[in-house]
């Protein structure tokens, strides 16, 4: 069975991933790792280097080699990769265990600014304006995350809990 976890950066999706993965025997993938390995460079050196329009097309690449496998794993998306090309309807016809994992803004503000040297999309925004740039980029990928097959609402549950209310949605 493969089940895939999407959401904004900062919304736990790794995290949560592993916990649901071991609760179900199950692998656990970070896509995000899996490009790394790819493509022998990280996150950061890769939109460095090479660029975001880079980035994004090996991104789609690399989901539809993965997702062609068929895995019996647990997958942890990119908060952009769903956004991007094709990518959510490749994801949506690949299993029908999609999950959204949705944060208020001032929740994944509160997590990423702990975060923010290790984000490309991020490292260079003030913190002042880290909320508002979070509002515009969480409303233009909400068109994407919500056409997951289930939206689990996150606040201030741990990742454990997180695991058990998705495990409660298994198609």
């Amino acid at each position: 069975m493969m089940q895939i976890l999407i959401g904004y950066m900062g919304s736990g999706k790794s995290t949560v991933g592993k916990v649901l993965a071991k609760n179900n025997n199950l692998m656990f993938i970070d896509f995000d790792d899996y490009i790394v390995e790819k493509e022998n460079l990280s996150i950061p050196e890769i939109f460095k280097l090479k660029g975001e329009i880079y980035f994004r097309r090996k991104e789609t690449e690399y989901l539809t080699e993965l997702l062609s496998q068929k895995p019996e794993a647990v997958i942890s998306l990119g908060g952009g990769t769903p956004c991007f090309g094709n990518n959510m309807e490749v994801v949506l016809e690949a299993t029908p265990n999609v999950f959204y994992l949705k944060l208020s803004v001032d929740k994944l503000e509160e997590r990423l600014q702990k975060e923010k040297a290790q984000r490309p999309l991020i490292k260079d925004i003030a913190d002042k304006e880290l909320s508002e740039f979070i509002r515009k980029h969480l409303f233009e990928r909400n068109f994407y995350y919500l056409k997951s097959h289930h939206i689990i609402s996150v606040a201030n549950e741990t990742p454990e809990e997180i695991a058990t209310k998705i495990s409660e949605k298994l198609a």
